[in-house]
């Protein structure tokens, strides 16, 4: 999920024409019939007015216009990609507060992988945690009301809330034969994105979980953190992005600038032209020593970024298997009514010109995770979805791409660019403890990582 935001200052003039034309619209279905012949660009806003007008005069039950309404627009923006949506105001909150890495909430990691919501592990110091509620409880009611076929961002919606607020949950626990009741008064919930060990041999592990407001400065402090450990000398660094499933693209370049001595990032293009290309300075705090990167079929859109430009400068080699294949920029724009457009503008490729988009980011060396060799496993990238941005941008009818030179190469348990942070989704494949020595552990992506960088196997080009 690559994101950049600003707001609409003409939002006050398009909503004004949008309502006039749909006015317009409204007018007509009363003083006119059907008509058979396209008159002008508007027809199609008559059309969905005439459309109004008849539900709500001759619906069997009477209907809320507002919900109407909004699925259109819904609707309409859906139409365009996977990643581009209309949010109502509570759907927009929710996404604010994930890039933002705080929300109201009770600090519980759940999984929707499997049948029901399984939790993960409760957030340290969370009203979850207090409460003593275990890695392993299944929720099986939020407020007495049944988990049954509700979709993720429903329950996720249920779980969070103002702070001060409480939520009653149902929970299921393995050996026990009674169910368990929590009532839990929210709290602010802060969720870090970074987290670190120091392994065998002085080389430092960094996971990343998403990109989120403040990624950048945990990188540097947990940078300092290992550094201390270490009584000052690292002998490298692994970069954990498996599962990472994107998030802000500016706190992305923030954390790629840090292992690069200089040099593009990545370079973005709307509509076949490059827009920006955003540089490394030369003083990244991970500029020297050796890296590797972890990534997967989960590591996706900003995290793919990264992992492209380490890459291309030969800074690191990855580890895993070939990433998700999200090369889309979506930019945020502020609605009136508290609602929000999250629009794909943008297309952004590696240093090398290499396209993501649809494509992915390929490892240097491939090694699939054991969850993988269960052929019943379906993987979803990218390219598996409705809809998705081609590479590049289509061709004209006079036949020219209008794309600069650049080679083009070949999320959680859901596919989205949905950030997984606390009271929602986490992902398969990582292993939640990270042992000293990765050799001894059963994570063999981490031990091969961890091999590369002591130098025990040669890393790959």
């Amino acid at each position: 999920m690559a994101l950049h935001t600003f707001r609409l200052r003409k939002a006050g003039r398009l909503a004004l024409l949008m309502l006039a034309a749909f006015g317009g619209g409204a007018w007509a279905a009363h003083q006119a019939g059907a008509s058979t012949q396209a008159e002008s660009p508007y027809d199609l806003l008559d059309q969905m007015a005439r459309v109004l007008v008849l539900i709500e005069n001759e619906y069997v039950d009477p209907v809320d216009r507002t919900r109407l309404i909004e699925g259109s627009i819904k609707g309409m923006v859906a139409e365009l990609d996977p990643h581009s949506s209309y949010l109502p105001a509570a759907d927009y909150d929710i996404f604010q507060s994930d890039t933002k890495g705080s929300f109201g909430g009770i600090g519980v990691e759940v999984d929707f992988s499997g049948d029901g919501v399984v939790v993960i592990a409760p957030i340290e110091g969370s009203p979850a945690h207090r409460a003593g509620i275990r890695p392993g409880d299944r929720i099986i009611a939020i407020d007495n009301l049944s988990i049954r076929g509700k979709s993720p961002d429903a329950l996720i919606r249920q779980m969070r809330g103002e702070p001060g607020t409480e939520v009653l949950l149902t929970v299921r626990r393995e050996k026990i034969d009674k169910l368990k009741y929590f009532k839990l008064k929210r709290e602010v919930i802060k969720v870090s994105s970074i987290r670190v060990k120091l392994l065998k041999e002085g080389v430092g592990y960094i996971r990343i979980k998403q990109f989120q407001e403040g990624t950048h400065t945990e990188l540097l402090q947990g940078v300092a953190d290992l550094r201390k450990q270490a009584n000052g000398d690292l002998t490298g660094v692994i970069l954990d992005m498996r599962n990472n499933p994107g998030g802000l693209v500016d706190e992305a370049a923030s954390v790629a600038d840090e292992f690069l001595p200089g040099g593009a990032i990545y370079t973005t293009r709307h509509r076949g032209k490059v827009v920006n290309e955003v540089r490394a300075g030369p003083k990244g705090v991970l500029r020297r020593g050796p890296v590797a990167v972890l990534v997967n079929e989960y590591s996706a859109s900003a995290a793919e970024l990264v992992a492209g430009a380490l890459q291309d400068h030969h800074r690191a080699p990855l580890v895993g298997t070939r990433t998700f294949g999200k090369g889309s920029v979506q930019t945020i724009v502020d609605l009136p009514g508290g609602a929000g457009l999250r629009l794909t503008t943008m297309r952004y490729y590696t240093p090398d010109g290499h396209a993501i988009q649809a494509q992915g980011v390929r490892p240097s060396v491939t090694i699939k995770a054991a969850y993988a060799e269960d052929t019943s496993f379906g993987v979803i990238r990218e390219a598996d979805l409705d809809r998705h941005l081609p590479p590049e941008q289509p061709r004209t009818e006079k036949g020219a791409t209008g794309k600069e030179p650049g080679a083009g190469g070949a999320e959680g348990t859901r596919a989205t660019d949905a950030p997984p942070v606390g009271d929602d989704a986490t992902h398969l494949g990582v292993a939640r403890q990270i042992p000293f020595d990765p050799t001894q552990g059963p994570d063999f992506q981490l031990s091969v990582a961890y091999q590369i960088v002591t130098g025990v196997i040669a890393p790959a080009e």
